[in-house]
């Protein structure tokens, strides 16, 4: 089974904060976990994408980029979105369907924003998603602090289905790239 990591919007103002944008909870974990998990990808052969988002600083410099403590592969793949949807008006679904990926790992940033977004899209689009539920992150809400954010959605988004491709939840230490979808599907005799 072909598979990839996509890492969405873990970019240097996204995470570390800026004028117009507050940082995230637990950025250190999640970095560090996001490391993690590019090794786990890379030793069993997965693909490496990278989406970033074309409003974090304008869509330039330093604060545009992949964060400077992420060890971004020299093979990976990076697209620009101009979307919460990292799917939408990309060439990330013809790419993994040009490349038969069939399970994706998501990490990055923000929660209840683009990794929701991307889980649900990703699913209705013929892929089973593991979300790294240590593997990302938002910033408090005028409603909710960060924590709380992630909390909820990993518990909405593990077991979120379409019919026959789901979102499972499991954390950065597990064998993520060792998918357990098919424990939970039906068998047809």
């Amino acid at each position: 089974m072909k598979q990839a990591l996509l890492v969405i919007d873990a970019q240097q103002d996204l995470m570390d904060g800026s004028k117009v944008e507050e940082g995230v909870v637990e950025k250190e974990k999640i970095i560090a976990n996001i490391n993690l998990v590019i090794e786990k990808a890379k030793s069993n052969q997965a693909l490496l994408v990278f989406v970033r988002d074309l409003e974090v600083a304008l869509g330039k410099g330093a604060g545009f980029q992949i964060h400077e403590d992420i060890n971004v592969p020299p093979e990976a793949v990076i697209f620009d979105k101009e979307a919460t949807n990292s799917f939408y008006r990309t060439p990330l679904r013809q790419y993994l369907v040009e490349n038969e990926v069939e399970h994706l790992v998501v990490m990055g940033c923000k929660t209840e924003h683009c990794i929701d977004t991307a889980v649900r899209t990703a699913t209705i689009n013929e892929f089973d998603v593991t979300l790294v539920g240590d593997g990302h992150t938002t910033s408090d809400s005028q409603v909710l602090p960060g924590h709380k954010i992630i909390d909820h959605h990993n518990r909405t988004l593990h077991g979120h289905y379409n019919v026959d491709h789901f979102s499972m939840v499991r954390n950065a230490e597990e064998d993520l790239f060792r998918p357990e979808h098919d424990k939970y599907r039906e068998v047809e005799d």
